[in-house]
This record gives structure tokens, sequence and C-alpha cells, in this order.
């Protein structure tokens, strides 16, 4: 009878601890990748940057879909990508400086679709976000890519508010 309670009591918590399984998924592409704006990886490999990259707003893609109502995907098609700064040279090594004057920006199409294959919402979007340096938010400050997700962040709450989970 323990081992029974006991086991009861894990799902019951898995359950309870994992409310993104009964949530929204989303769907990142990324197209003609290679005619970007600012991709640029510095001194690292680009290939492996261009994956780090990807997969990072690959992930925060689907951490803004689980907020969203189960049964819906998120389909993100993206176009271009700007990140925050410029990568100079900077004695032997190339490095991302990061000032006022080079915010990100990142274009894409996104589809909202219901579990019948409707779509709920779609649009193209251009988003950027000039003041990126004069927010007050510290939300990502530790994260790699922080003043995008910020960016994506506004521009995922401004969109789809009325859609939100409370969470």
């Amino acid at each position: 009878m323990k081992k029974y309670t006991y086991m009861l009591s894990v799902l019951m918590s898995t359950l309870l601890l994992t409310p993104s399984a009964f949530a929204a998924n989303s769907e990142v592409t990324w197209t003609d990748y290679k005619s970007y704006r600012d991709i640029d990886a510095g001194n690292e490999n680009r290939k492996s940057f261009r994956e780090r990259v990807f997969k990072d707003f690959e992930k925060h893609f689907a951490k803004l879909a689980a907020t969203l109502p189960a049964d819906q995907t998120l389909k993100i098609d993206v176009t271009d990508v700007d990140l925050a700064g410029d990568t100079n040279a900077a004695g032997i090594n190339r490095v991302r400086i990061i000032k006022h004057l080079y915010s990100p920006r990142m274009n894409f199409s996104y589809q909202l679709i219901d579990a019948n294959g409707n779509v709920v919402q779609a649009d193209e979007v251009v988003v950027k976000d000039m003041n990126f340096m004069s927010g007050n938010s510290l939300k990502y400050r530790h994260k790699s890519f922080g003043y995008e997700k910020k960016m994506l962040d506004d521009w995922f709450d401004k969109t789809f508010k009325t859609l939100i989970l409370k969470k």
C-alpha cells in the first residue's frame, strides 16, 4: 500500500509541476540563413555558432509557446536575424561589441494553428528594439542573446496578450 501511495504522489506531483506538457508547442524554420544580416560568430566557428544561436532561439520560442493554450502550434519562419552589437576587430580577436548603434532585429512570419489545423492568427513581422540598452529589465542579464530574448518577449506579450495562459 505504501508503494502505491508513493507512486501516486510521484505521478501527481509530476503532472502538477509540468504544465508545459499540456501547452502549445512551437516549430521554427530558418529560411535562407546564409543571407541573414548579422549572425557573425567573431572568432567562433561559424557553423557551431549558427547552430548554437538557432538552438537557443528555438528553445526560447518553445518557452513562449508553452504559455499558449494546449493543442495549438506556433509556427515561426525566420527570414532575417541581426544580433545586438557588431563583430569588430579588437587586436587579434574578433569580438561582438554591444553599442546603442547596433540594435537587435529579427524578421519572421508566424502562424498560430489550432488542433483542427485552422489558422488562429498569422502575420509577417519585423521585430526590433532600438532602445535595447535603455531598458531596466534584468531578466536575461546572464543569458546569451538576452537583448534578443527580451525583444521577442515584448513582441510575444503584445501579440498574444489575450491568449497567454496565466502562470
